[in-house]
Protein backbone atom coordinates (compact mmCIF):
# COMPACT_ATOMS: atom_id res chain seq x y z
CA UNK A 1 0.00 0.00 0.00
CA UNK A 2 1.17 3.35 -0.35
CA UNK A 3 -0.63 6.04 0.84
CA UNK A 4 -0.50 9.79 -0.90
CA UNK A 5 -1.13 13.52 -0.20
CA UNK A 6 0.53 14.80 -3.14
CA UNK A 7 -0.70 15.82 -6.67
CA UNK A 8 1.22 12.81 -8.41
CA UNK A 9 -0.24 9.60 -9.95
CA UNK A 10 0.47 6.68 -10.49
CA UNK A 11 0.73 4.61 -14.07
CA UNK A 12 0.11 1.17 -14.27
CA UNK A 13 -2.21 -1.43 -13.12
CA UNK A 14 -3.04 -0.74 -9.64
CA UNK A 15 -6.27 0.23 -7.71
CA UNK A 16 -6.85 3.33 -5.85
CA UNK A 17 -8.78 3.33 -2.22
CA UNK A 18 -10.03 7.37 -1.94
CA UNK A 19 -11.88 9.52 0.15
CA UNK A 20 -13.93 12.50 -1.36
CA UNK A 21 -15.35 15.43 0.63
CA UNK A 22 -17.43 18.70 0.44
CA UNK A 23 -17.48 21.88 1.85
CA UNK A 24 -18.98 20.31 5.06
CA UNK A 25 -16.73 17.32 5.40
CA UNK A 26 -18.85 15.06 4.63
CA UNK A 27 -17.07 11.75 3.13
CA UNK A 28 -17.57 9.37 0.95
CA UNK A 29 -14.91 6.01 0.01
CA UNK A 30 -14.29 4.05 -2.52
CA UNK A 31 -12.04 2.23 -4.83
CA UNK A 32 -11.33 2.63 -8.41
CA UNK A 33 -8.58 1.12 -10.87
CA UNK A 34 -8.18 4.92 -12.55
CA UNK A 35 -8.34 7.19 -10.22
CA UNK A 36 -8.27 10.39 -12.77
CA UNK A 37 -10.82 9.66 -14.55
CA UNK A 38 -13.36 8.37 -11.36
CA UNK A 39 -12.78 11.25 -9.61
CA UNK A 40 -13.70 13.28 -13.00
CA UNK A 41 -16.92 11.81 -13.10
CA UNK A 42 -17.23 12.21 -8.94
CA UNK A 43 -16.65 16.08 -10.49
CA UNK A 44 -18.87 16.28 -13.19
CA UNK A 45 -21.82 14.09 -11.29
CA UNK A 46 -21.27 11.33 -13.82
CA UNK A 47 -22.17 9.36 -11.61
CA UNK A 48 -25.71 9.59 -9.70
CA UNK A 49 -25.87 8.42 -6.42
CA UNK A 50 -24.49 9.84 -2.78
CA UNK A 51 -21.77 11.67 -3.84
CA UNK A 52 -23.45 14.00 -6.76
CA UNK A 53 -26.79 14.31 -4.10
CA UNK A 54 -23.97 15.84 -2.13
CA UNK A 55 -21.62 17.19 -4.49
CA UNK A 56 -18.60 15.51 -3.14
CA UNK A 57 -16.07 16.04 -5.21
CA UNK A 58 -13.32 17.31 -3.41
CA UNK A 59 -10.69 14.32 -3.07
CA UNK A 60 -8.92 14.65 -0.01
CA UNK A 61 -7.02 11.35 0.35
CA UNK A 62 -5.75 8.35 -1.85
CA UNK A 63 -3.72 5.40 -1.76
CA UNK A 64 -2.57 2.77 -4.19
CA UNK A 65 -2.86 -1.05 -3.86
CA UNK A 66 -0.76 -3.48 -5.93
CA UNK A 67 -3.76 -6.01 -5.86
CA UNK A 68 -7.73 -5.93 -6.20
CA UNK A 69 -8.04 -8.23 -2.51
CA UNK A 70 -5.63 -5.98 -0.72
CA UNK A 71 -7.56 -2.50 -2.29
CA UNK A 72 -11.04 -4.22 -1.39
CA UNK A 73 -10.07 -5.34 1.80
CA UNK A 74 -9.01 -1.66 2.90
CA UNK A 75 -11.91 0.06 0.96
CA UNK A 76 -14.50 -2.49 3.65
CA UNK A 77 -11.96 -1.81 6.86
CA UNK A 78 -12.09 2.41 6.17
CA UNK A 79 -15.75 2.27 5.46
CA UNK A 80 -16.53 0.06 9.12
CA UNK A 81 -14.15 2.59 10.72
CA UNK A 82 -15.84 5.54 12.84
CA UNK A 83 -16.13 8.84 11.11
CA UNK A 84 -13.79 10.01 13.78
CA UNK A 85 -11.17 7.65 12.82
CA UNK A 86 -11.63 8.51 8.63
CA UNK A 87 -11.13 12.13 9.87
CA UNK A 88 -7.70 11.52 11.67
CA UNK A 89 -6.80 9.45 8.36
CA UNK A 90 -7.50 12.36 6.30
CA UNK A 91 -5.78 14.69 8.34
CA UNK A 92 -2.71 12.60 9.27
CA UNK A 93 -1.33 13.00 5.64
CA UNK A 94 -3.66 16.17 4.32
CA UNK A 95 -4.17 18.53 7.46
CA UNK A 96 -5.84 21.22 5.37
CA UNK A 97 -7.86 18.93 3.48
CA UNK A 98 -6.83 20.65 0.10
CA UNK A 99 -8.20 18.63 -3.54
CA UNK A 100 -5.47 16.56 -3.87
CA UNK A 101 -6.54 16.36 -7.42
CA UNK A 102 -6.39 19.75 -8.28
CA UNK A 103 -4.81 20.63 -11.30
CA UNK A 104 -5.15 17.42 -13.03
CA UNK A 105 -7.81 17.79 -15.07
CA UNK A 106 -6.67 20.90 -16.83
CA UNK A 107 -5.77 19.01 -19.91
CA UNK A 108 -9.58 17.80 -20.33
CA UNK A 109 -12.53 19.51 -21.87
CA UNK A 110 -14.90 20.42 -18.69
CA UNK A 111 -18.08 20.06 -21.09
CA UNK A 112 -16.66 16.88 -23.01
CA UNK A 113 -18.90 14.05 -22.78
CA UNK A 114 -17.04 10.88 -20.42
CA UNK A 115 -16.30 9.07 -23.20
CA UNK A 116 -14.81 12.01 -25.41
CA UNK A 117 -12.84 12.94 -22.43
CA UNK A 118 -11.65 9.60 -21.71
CA UNK A 119 -11.18 7.04 -24.59
CA UNK A 120 -10.79 3.43 -24.64
CA UNK A 121 -7.16 2.58 -23.91
CA UNK A 122 -7.31 -0.70 -25.98
CA UNK A 123 -9.25 0.23 -29.10
CA UNK A 124 -8.47 -1.19 -32.20
CA UNK A 125 -7.83 1.24 -35.37
CA UNK A 126 -10.78 1.14 -37.44
CA UNK A 127 -9.41 0.93 -40.90
CA UNK A 128 -10.58 3.04 -43.85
Amino acid sequence: MRACASNSVMAGRTLCVYMLSNTARMLYVGVTNDIERRVWQHKHKCVLGFTSNYNLGKLVYYEFHGNARSAIAREKQIKGWLRSKKVALVTSLNPTWQDLSEGWFSKFDPHAPVKAAFPARHKKPVSS
